[in-house]
């Protein structure tokens, strides 16, 4: 378990607590009989932390790109897949003739 998923998990976690505090305050204020104009400014400051520590997650805990090049070391196929039944030869792309003859007009 890496820094970047504890980071997420701790912004999530933030998350959730802004969720329920905004939910208790609705509750406070039908309790009061007063009018909602927006959560308190402490739940949008917990909103923009977890937002921050999410998408600081999300850059970091994936890991490293992998290369799309197709004579990259990275893409070579080392091996066929051992079960071999799955593999279908018989379909309908036989249909098609194998050369086209387009001619633009």
């Amino acid at each position: 378990m890496g820094a970047g998923f504890l980071v997420g998990l701790i912004g999530v976690l933030i998350l959730s607590h802004a969720t329920y505090s905004t939910i208790q305050y609705r509750a406070l204020l039908k309790i009061t009989e007063e009018e909602f104009s927006g959560p308190p400014i402490d739940v949008v400051v917990e909103l923009i932390v977890s937002l921050v520590l999410c998408l600081w997650a999300a850059m970091t805990a994936p890991g490293s790109f992998k290369s799309i090049h197709p004579h990259s070391e990275e893409n070579r196929v080392v091996a066929l897949p051992a079960n071999l039944d799955f593999m279908i030869f018989n379909h309908r792309g036989k249909i098609f003739p194998l050369e086209t003859e387009l001619k633009l007009k």
